[in-house]
């Protein structure tokens, strides 16, 4: 394993403001244990808009953490339909991610991620995933030729285990907690493997990001809000660091508000933002059929925070009724979508209820994922 630093950018300590060392490998520091961001925030060359024909992120590629002269893996992620639909006199989108290679939005943080390991010469990974996530980093592990060893929960649904595996990656069922999960990726990250953890790494946020610049182009404009389910929260930050990126540019002029969706069998950063942090006092890791945002501690719950009072917007959370009957209603419509993504659509009458203009919802996975 190469001990090159995995990104051309620099990186601090969310928490002491240490840099990444140049010499190790770490995923969080070992100075205090907090997690790395970007030092700078991400920019956006509006040139990237111009190309002809559209065809997914690697357009973007000079604003993310990777080389231009260094490997590029995809396997063609992006340029996602956006769907729009009338609702009680609405015009409602919906961005779907099921699109996408691996049929959920985490390709666009695995191309980037897995690009920058290959270029650090890294060549095996940990990671840990109640599905998506793991599948995706397997699925561009096998492109890059990187050897990958994937934690899920015991009841990570049936189809994202097949898939896993199917990729050639070592698959670890892990009984308990999602929780429990991600502590055992951590103790075997200690026995020296790379822990490629979309959540304590900020690589991917950037390819997240292109959610947002593919809703303005595909809007030409920005929408009034956009609307994610919320686990980790990594996408969250990447459309807030994207439309950032697009004011900055210029391209923009007013911030879409970004409201985020959790169950509320598992809903942390709803409670926080409810209640503060007195919320947490009443907040468990149930069990809900959205397994994809079962994180009852995600490691960026604060800057996820702070990116939604950043926007001006707000969270929601929803019962497990709602979720099952908006998948119902959204495949009525056209859009197969695991009960993850159907979050969204069950907290539709208040989202439009607080808004006036064009609305955008994240249809973050592919139906075909879920038994």
């Amino acid at each position: 394993m190469s001990s090159t630093n995995p990104t051309r950018w620099p990186l601090l300590c969310t928490n002491c403001r240490h840099p990444y060392p140049d010499k190790e490998l770490p995923y969080r520091c070992p100075d205090c244990g907090g997690i790395y961001d970007f030092a700078e925030p991400l920019q956006v060359d509006p040139a990237a808009f111009t190309i002809h024909p559209v065809v997914g992120i690697g357009r973007f590629r000079a604003s993310f953490p990777t080389t231009d002269h260094g490997a590029w893996i995809t396997l063609g992620e992006g340029s996602t339909p956006l769907v729009g639909m009338e609702y009680e006199g609405r015009q409602v989108h919906f961005k779907y991610e099921g699109c996408n290679p691996t049929g959920s939005f985490k390709d666009r943080g695995s191309a980037v991620l897995i690009s920058a390991l290959a270029e650090a010469g890294i060549d095996q990974v940990i990671e840990d995933s109640s599905g998506n996530a793991g599948s995706s980093l397997a699925a561009y592990a096998a492109r890059a030729g990187i050897k990958a060893r994937i934690f899920i929960p015991e009841y990570a649904s049936g189809p994202k285990r097949a898939q896993i595996e199917a990729y050639g990656a070592e698959l670890v069922p892990v009984p308990g907690t999602r929780a429990d999960v991600a502590e055992a990726a951590r103790a075997a990250a200690e026995g020296g493997q790379f822990y490629a953890s979309h959540a304590y790494l900020p690589h991917g946020l950037a390819g997240m990001a292109t959610v947002a610049y593919e809703i303005y182009e595909q809007l030409n404009s920005a929408p009034e809000a956009v609307v994610v389910p919320v686990g980790q929260g990594t996408l969250l930050l990447g459309l807030w660091r994207g439309f950032n990126a697009l004011q900055s540019a210029g391209l923009i002029e007013v911030l879409p508000r970004l409201v985020g969706v959790q169950a509320r069998a598992c809903a942390p950063v709803w409670a926080v933002f409810a209640a503060g942090a007195a919320g947490l006092g009443w907040v468990s890791e149930g069990e809900t059929q959205a397994e994809g945002i079962r994180i009852l501690h995600p490691m960026r719950g604060d800057a996820v925070l702070a990116a939604v009072a950043g926007s001006n917007g707000w969270m929601e959370a929803v019962d497990e009724d709602a979720i099952r009957a908006s998948r119902d209603a959204l495949g009525g419509a056209g859009l197969y979508v695991e009960p993850t993504s159907a979050v969204v659509w069950a907290a539709r009458e208040s989202v439009l209820e607080k808004t006036g203009g064009e609305v955008v919802m994240v249809l973050t996975g592919n139906g075909l994922k879920s038994p």
